[in-house]
């Protein structure tokens, strides 16, 4: 497609303020209305208005190719140009039946699900329910006219003049969100969940962290079970608070095997661990343009406050000789991978690195987009920095630490032959399960009524339950006895 060589006219409809340079993108549009070169007068229906300035947003720059042709631009990261994949933008002011092809230039990433099918996700005012388009009018290649980079077009048309239409990378769950789910959660006064603020971001945002047990069951003799998961370090990978919703949904449930789990074990969830990161819809960095996920080994009280609170609260616990930390997980969405699959750590003990294992296996038995075949356990000298790597190092040889990765796209189920695109729905479905999975690894199922848990309603989130090869409480005390602390 030939693109006129002329400047392009680019007006803020609020401030008319020009387009600055590719390197200049430092801020998101703001109405930001696009018109032909030349144009001047009154905006007609047709010039598109492109806005980003609002919480999640990510649009740094659009410039006119053509009536029917549009270069945008992704906002870099927060202090950080290296990151620029995610994307969250509205655009108003269309024609009725008007064609539209975006194409976003400037991904910091070459390789990409955009290879194998998938698609951005839209909704309008009139449909907000959140759906990916057609695979048929997304197409990924190097392009000639972008110093040869990757390119992400899409074809789109317009079909209600009234609606605004919003599009984004995947899924987006604001922080928002997460406060309204968490105020809904509170006001029903659940006796086994406790909600505190562990403590607050660089902008004054809250850093949440959940309790949920039976605290019947909290008496000072007996050693507590306690599993920790964090999600959304990567403020990009959205997909991390739909699992993390399902995890907290499942476990708050009256569902059998969500009492029996909260009878025996104790969890401890941070469901957002870069609130400003998700505000300011970043894809990888803190405000200050930090991967939090590098920083676990010496986090900063006052550039990595939020890391820096939940690494004091993991190391107390694991001094407490009451409590038995005996999982870290740590929630992601990987950009090239398809399924859910795991990461975990390297062991010179052969035994340690079987009972690694179960977990992973016993998760691919009860959730069918869940692969064992993808997870993989490794010391990757780049990966030191991460929950996963620094907390496997310093909790004793009873603990696993482990990174849950979930495709942005899709996944392939025993069998089939093409991709099922994941929904908000299924993300957390893949939640419900990994809370499910620890009635098989501690060997619970004897507590569920006649052996048969009862299905979830509507999900099928429960699969028949397995024998379990979880290890029960007094081996674990034996080796937690045995133990060297690191």
């Amino acid at each position: 497609m030939e693109r006129k060589m002329e400047e392009n006219t680019v007006s803020d409809v609020d401030a008319g303020r020009e387009a600055g340079g590719e390197d200049a993108l430092v801020g998101n549009v703001n109405k930001l209305m696009v018109s032909p070169p030349g144009y001047s007068g009154t905006p007609r229906k047709g010039h598109l208005v492109f806005d980003a300035c609002f919480e999640s947003g990510n649009l740094g720059r659009v410039d006119y190719i053509s009536e029917f042709e549009f270069d945008l631009f992704i906002r870099p990261d927060t202090c950080n140009p290296r990151f620029r994949v995610w994307f969250n933008f509205t655009v108003e002011n269309v024609r009725e039946t008007q064609r539209v092809i975006f194409n976003v230039v400037n991904f910091s990433k070459t390789k990409s699900l955009y290879r194998d099918g998938m698609s951005p996700v839209v909704k309008s005012t009139s449909r907000p329910k959140w759906q990916r388009l057609p695979a048929k009018n997304v197409y990924y290649y190097r392009c000639p006219d972008h110093r040869r980079n990757y390119v992400m077009s899409f074809a789109f048309c317009f079909d209600r003049e009234d609606d605004v239409y919003q599009f984004a990378y995947c899924y987006p769950y604001t922080y928002s969100r997460l406060q309204h789910y968490l105020a809904s959660l509170e006001r029903r006064n659940l006796p086994y969940l406790q909600r505190e603020q562990l403590g607050l971001s660089v902008q004054q945002r809250r850093l949440d962290l959940l309790t949920i047990t039976n605290s019947d069951h909290m008496s000072a003799e007996r050693e507590k079970k306690l599993v920790f998961l964090t999600a959304r370090v990567h403020p990009g990978e959205s997909p991390a608070s739909f699992i993390c919703q399902g995890v907290i949904d499942f476990l708050v449930s009256h569902h059998p095997v969500a009492q029996i789990l909260r009878d025996h074990v104790i969890f401890k969830i941070v469901p957002m661990l870069n609130p400003d990161g998700v505000y300011l819809g970043n894809y990888r960095c803190s405000l200050m343009g930090f991967d939090l996920n590098r920083h676990w080994q010496d986090p900063s009280p006052w550039a990595h406050p939020t890391l820096h609170a939940v690494k004091q609260l993991i190391v107390q616990m694991n001094q407490d000789p009451r409590v038995s930390l005996e999982f870290y997980i740590d929630v992601h969405a990987h950009s090239t991978m398809l399924n859910g699959f795991m990461y975990g750590n390297v062991f010179e003990d052969e035994e340690r690195v079987q009972r690694q294992a179960v977990f992973p296996r016993l998760l691919c038995q009860n959730a069918p987009d869940f692969s064992f075949s993808n997870t993989s356990f490794n010391r990757d000298v780049v990966k030191a920095g991460t929950g996963r790597r620094f907390l496997g190092g310093l909790l004793d040889d009873t603990s696993y630490c482990y990174t849950l990765e979930v495709s942005f796209y899709s996944y392939m189920t025993a069998g089939s032959t093409a991709p099922v695109p994941y929904t908000e729905e299924t993300y957390m479905k893949l939640g419900r399960n990994v809370a499910r999975t620890f009635l098989d690894y501690y060997k619970l199922n004897n507590f569920v009524k006649d052996n048969r848990p009862t299905p979830i309603q509507s999900s099928g989130v429960m699969s028949q339950t397995g024998n379990g090869v979880g290890r029960d409480t007094a081996d674990r005390k034996k080796e937690k006895s045995e133990s060297v602390g690191h």
